[in-house]
């Protein structure tokens, strides 16, 4: 079978060799990418631009970053026929590829976000290496005094200058790991934007889109897994009795001002996202009666209603309105999540709806049960095995680099 035969639907004239090729996981990928991207910029406000409000959850933020890196190019690996070569484009840079680029850049947004969590947590590692070692009851403790002590790199001063330097490298790879995070996203746009041959794709003002849907998408994401977070540990701690203490559930001034910064940067991207659609129909060049065939008729329903309706319009006001609660605060951003990834959606596999006979149309019909291999990778199943591994991953890291502190706690 060919690939893309078993997802695709043809409609009127279309050419015996087009199919959807790229199908959910490619739609995963700028978005996992993105809310890489947003997560960043969000703890990023507070170590560059010094929002106090924001203190708590830009280490949150900061460490979600981190756990959503490793899954941003799982989409590709699961999308590839062949994937064991892929390694090469990290270990072999090319400098006149935009794919390779992107190899280049991970690596650099790696370094700079283990960086940071490295100069952010020292002072923990330390602490938490020499309380071990006194402890020392068990082989459970001795091995974390051993993984602390590791994770300290030979740098045992907690001294107030040695804090003070700390601080000060985190704000120096914060402010240069913003445009390098802006640019992991924006070359995703790129390489969408400068595809000729495809009419909905090609337009310079997609690396920006792209960017600003980033840092919405991350923002929300990160609002919403701070809240869900919270509350989770508050609520395990109710059952499990424990001493002490109960930790603090979301603070709603943490989530009213992170909403706010959430609200400009929602509204930059709707403008350019709108300005790019009113720019095409302004100009209505050849390719423009088969655009407004998908977008005004085929996609209708995915463009003004989910993605523009209720993506952008219904939280915004959701986010707006003052005395923002924390559940207005979980529905709009959970809307703003589906409509970013719509708008993904719409430009990954509304730019394939149409042929390339500008006659016919094809259209996209997710696998919901796998019944190959193939199924799996580039179904549903594969798209929630990309979305749940973050998570695992956040899991596994917030018990060494913990992402809510005591009260306070610096």
């Amino acid at each position: 079978m060919v690939h893309g035969e078993a997802w695709t639907l043809k409609e009127f004239f279309v050419y015996p060799n087009e199919y959807i090729y790229w199908s959910i996981q490619i739609v995963m990928y700028p978005f996992m990418t993105g809310l890489v991207a947003g997560a960043f910029v969000l703890s990023s406000l507070y170590h560059v631009f010094g929002v106090k409000q924001l203190k708590e959850i830009a280490r949150f933020s900061l460490v979600f970053s981190f756990a959503l890196l490793p899954c941003a190019p799982m989409p590709l690996l699961l999308h590839l026929q062949q994937p064991l070569r892929n390694h090469h484009v990290l270990m072999t840079p090319h400098f006149t590829s935009a794919i390779a680029a992107f190899g280049i850049v991970f690596l650099t947004y790696g370094m700079i976000v283990a960086s940071e969590l490295w100069f952010v947590y020292r002072a923990h590692f330390v602490s938490r290496a020499l309380a071990l070692r006194e402890k020392g009851e068990g082989l459970v403790d001795r091995l974390l005094a051993i993984l602390y002590a590791l994770l300290t790199l030979g740098a045992w001063d907690v001294g107030e200058e040695a804090l003070h330097r700390d601080e000060k490298a985190v704000k120096l790879l914060a402010a240069s790991g913003i445009p390098v995070a802006c640019f992991l996203h924006g070359y995703a746009g790129f390489i969408f934007g400068s595809v000729k041959a495809n009419a909905l794709w090609m337009t310079p003002l997609m690396p920006v889109i792209f960017i600003c849907s980033a840092v919405v998408s991350g923002i929300a994401l990160c609002i919403l897994s701070y809240i869900v977070a919270a509350q989770l540990r508050k609520l395990i701690h109710r059952r499990q009795m424990h001493g002490g203490e109960e930790p603090a559930g979301a603070d709603p001034a943490i989530v009213a001002m992170t909403a706010r910064y959430l609200l400009i940067f929602l509204v930059a991207a709707i403008t350019l996202e709108l300005l790019d659609l009113i720019f095409r129909g302004y100009t209505a060049v050849k390719s423009w009666d088969i655009l407004r065939s998908v977008i005004y008729e085929k996609d209708f329903a995915k463009i003004f209603i989910l993605q523009y309706g209720l993506g952008n319009l219904v939280p915004f006001i959701l986010l707006a309105l003052p005395r923002l609660t924390i559940r207005r605060a979980v529905a709009g951003t959970m809307l703003v999540i589906l409509g970013v990834f719509m708008m993904r959606w719409n430009v990954v596999i509304g730019g394939q709806a149409f042929s390339a006979s500008f006659a016919g149309f094809m259209e996209y019909r997710l696998p919901i049960i796998p019944e190959s291999m193939e199924t799996f990778r580039e179904g549903l199943a594969g798209a929630l095995l990309v979305a749940g591994m973050p998570y695992f991953l956040f899991f596994i890291i917030s018990r060494v680099m913990p992402v809510f502190g005591r009260r306070g706690e610096g």
